[in-house]
């Protein structure tokens, strides 16, 4: 019986390390997804609001959403070095709709679904080689999704 209790431990401890994994290895900007306004989402995130329109930035978004519960969105770049691609759309309420961090030699395109609670502006912003380059569309909600 001593066999199959040190057994079972030994799982335990195992299962118990790799449910707290996770939380070790992701980083949650709280502070960004929580502010209240685009800026305060950027400066929480990167620390700053400096930014650079670029083509090199390529955000999809439909011109109308039909739907504000379910908008597609994707973003890519051509820059080399990207560390990062995160989504911001101006007039929700919690303006940081996605951020993603991306390894070293990952490929820079994401594709995600959003909530939007009116017409507003979506900011691609794109952090490569410790530089911030964006694009924006406005995008048309005919039916809200945050409340609306």
């Amino acid at each position: 019986m001593g066999v199959s209790r040190r057994l079972f431990l030994r799982g335990a401890a195992a299962a118990a390390a790799l449910m707290a994994l996770p939380r070790a290895l992701l980083a949650w900007p709280e502070k960004a997804f929580k502010a209240g306004s685009s800026d305060d989402a950027m400066q929480a995130l990167f620390g700053t609001t400096d930014a650079s329109a670029s083509s090199a930035v390529v955000l999809s978004a439909p011109d109308i959403a039909e739907n504000g519960r379910v908008v597609p969105v994707s973003v890519s770049s051509t820059l080399d070095g990207v560390e990062s691609i995160s989504i911001i759309v101006e007039q929700n309420p919690s303006p940081l709709a996605a951020s993603f961090d991306l390894g070293p030699g990952a490929v820079a395109d994401v594709s995600t679904r959003l909530k939007m609670g009116k017409t507003s502006n979506v900011i691609a912003v794109v952090k490569a080689d410790g530089k911030l380059y964006t694009a924006t569309k406005e995008v048309k909600v005919t039916i809200g999704g945050c409340g609306g």
